[in-house]
């Protein structure tokens, strides 16, 4: 797959492999925001993706598309570079914000739970996640 190192895809083949011969029962895919899939599985426990902050995050990625649509248009109407790259550098502001709220509820719920039924793999994702996400 396009974006992973060769180890990773075996990795993850191997993972497939082991879900088709029925030893781990629960994997899920992240699609990274350069386009690197990865896979992972929590194991037998009943982990899922439903946080507490799964509306705020709605809400302000609603908004960061309506501000990016606004810019569109200033763009369209031919405003003044400056003004558009002031309102550019909101968006990633609010965009930045936004992923801190899904590292922090993350790791709240979805590592603690993985350290709590030691699976490893997802701190080494954490840690590949955090490193793009920092870039």
């Amino acid at each position: 797959m396009q974006g992973q190192e060769p180890d990773a895809f075996v990795r993850l083949m191997l993972r497939k492999e082991k879900v088709k011969m029925g030893e781990e029962q629960k994997t899920h895919t992240h699609i990274l925001e350069d386009g690197t899939v990865v896979e992972h599985s929590h194991g037998e426990h009943t982990h899922h993706h439903s946080h507490a902050h799964t509306k705020a995050v709605l809400n302000r990625l609603s908004r960061a598309i309506g501000h990016m649509e606004s810019i569109k248009r200033m763009i369209e109407d031919g405003r003044d570079c400056s003004e558009v790259l002031i309102q550019l550098s909101a968006v990633k502001s609010a965009i930045n914000n936004t992923g801190k709220i899904i590292l922090q509820d993350h790791i709240e719920h979805c590592i603690v739970d993985a350290v709590e039924h030691g699976d490893k793999d997802a701190i080494k994702e954490l840690e590949i996640a955090i490193d793009r996400f920092m870039k």
